[in-house]
């Protein structure tokens, strides 16, 4: 059997290190490329177009949601599992939305890690069953509070509410993004018409209060 070729997309270098050290001791695993940001693992991915990629969810420039709609797009082929230490929270339910095929959390074992990889590789999804608790009880949730669809922030706009969160401003968040101040302007007023909140600061808790984003 040809092996599993994998990219790995994380921009932590010592992660990207250790990751490589252990999967190159699968002998059906391939580690065809590695990049330290989003949008590098989008050109790479496209470029190398891998069995699977694994991507971390919070990295700068593209997150892992963002990265995984740009994919699915550009090499479909490729099957996609986030590692992240985020377990339950609104970016962990955008992956689902985005198409994700897997979701593992980093601490868990190598033996796992390998094991959600080859599942993957074969067609199947693999969650993590910290993540799988976490969607059954925001399903549930959306089960008994309808409304909680109609003001669902989008990926983008959860990635701004995080970036709200801290001492970035509009620009900075602009540059972050790779779009224009103007965009992250109007996201800004469909993020706080959408939470109902009166400024940013107000918006940032009600975030935190819904789930939507984590204080880091």
């Amino acid at each position: 059997m040809n092996p599993i070729r994998i990219v790995i997309v994380d921009d932590h270098t010592m992660v990207r290190q250790g990751l490589r050290l252990a999967l190159e001791l699968q002998g059906d695993f391939d580690i065809v490329g590695e990049a330290e940001n989003g949008a590098a693992g989008v050109r790479l991915i496209q470029e190398v177009q891998p069995d699977v990629a694994l991507l971390d969810l919070n990295m700068p420039e593209l997150n892992g949601i963002e990265v995984t709609q740009q994919v699915r797009r550009l090499s479909p082929p490729t099957r996609i599992l986030i590692l992240s230490g985020v377990q339950a929270d609104a970016r962990v339910f955008a992956t689902i939305e985005a198409g994700v095929d897997g979701y593992i959390v980093k601490d868990a074992s190598t033996t796992e890690l390998a094991a959600a990889i080859r599942h993957i590789a074969a067609g199947e999804s693999y969650f993590h069953p910290h993540v799988t608790q976490a969607l059954v009880r925001y399903n549930r949730n959306l089960l008994v509070s309808p409304a909680l669809m109609q003001t669902a922030l989008t990926a983008r706009e959860l990635a701004i509410l995080q970036s709200m969160a801290t001492s970035a401003t509009n620009r900075a968040i602009a540059e972050q993004l790779h779009i224009s101040e103007e965009t992250v302007r109007t996201h800004v007023k469909n993020i706080l018409r959408k939470l109902d909140q009166p400024n940013r600061t107000q918006a940032v808790l009600e975030g935190v209060r819904q789930g939507l984003i984590a204080l880091e």
